[in-house]
């Protein structure tokens, strides 16, 4: 299951918004089975049906995770116009089967779809988003 702050998603779904009509993408950084934070990065690519991140920006925020004890826990992109489910590409290059991949769906304006993945070799599978209020925070 994939815990996330409310904060963290609203960052995640105002990029995704703010980058149309290309793919946004970014990392979700945890802390104690918490993601707390969403780190934006570039789609260097400015594509509507893929993304590659910068690779500085890729260090750099594993720094700064790393900084805030925290560990990459997603890593999250948008589909623009098609679904919340992984392409073919999405499924090639997912490499890391320890963490999850997190698609935002503004395929409807009206409804904004968040879903999230585990991919191991392939193969895919759903996986529960648990959503927490701020106010559930303190």
């Amino acid at each position: 299951m994939l815990v996330i702050s409310r904060k963290a998603l609203d960052v995640v779904i105002a990029q995704a918004r703010e980058e149309l009509p290309y793919e946004a993408c970014g990392y979700l950084a945890e802390k104690n089975g918490l993601v707390e934070a969403a780190i934006t990065l570039t789609n260097t690519d400015k594509a509507a049906d893929h993304f590659s991140m910068d690779p500085a920006e890729q260090f750099a925020a594993i720094k700064a995770m790393r900084g805030q004890s925290q560990r990459l826990r997603a890593v999250y992109h948008s589909h623009p116009e098609t679904p919340a489910r992984p392409s073919f590409e999405d499924i090639r290059l997912a490499y890391d089967p320890e963490i999850s991949y997190v698609i935002i769906s503004l395929a409807d304006p009206e409804r904004i779809e968040v879903k999230s993945f585990r991919i191991s070799q392939g193969q895919v599978s759903s996986e529960e988003i648990q959503l927490i209020e701020e106010s559930s925070l303190v």
